[in-house]
């Protein structure tokens, strides 16, 4: 994967998970949820190993580890 599209999803996915997982309310629209499509496309088609290291690299950025 070139560098600039892994650094612009290293630096999106955080929030994007936050935004993916939330559950839909109730008495809402349903579909309420506004996330990057474009992300989840990109998120959907790596190995599940790529995108494993991508979110652990994300924790430990969180925890103020340098990686």
């Amino acid at each position: 994967m070139p560098g600039g599209r892994r650094k612009w999803i290293r630096a999106n996915i955080g929030t994007f998970l936050q935004q993916y997982q939330r559950k839909a309310q109730r008495g809402v629209e349903p579909n309420d949820r506004h996330y990057d499509r474009d992300l989840e496309a990109k998120l959907k088609r790596m190995k599940p190993e790529d995108l494993s290291h991508l979110m652990s690299e994300d924790d430990d950025l969180e925890q103020g580890e340098d990686v």
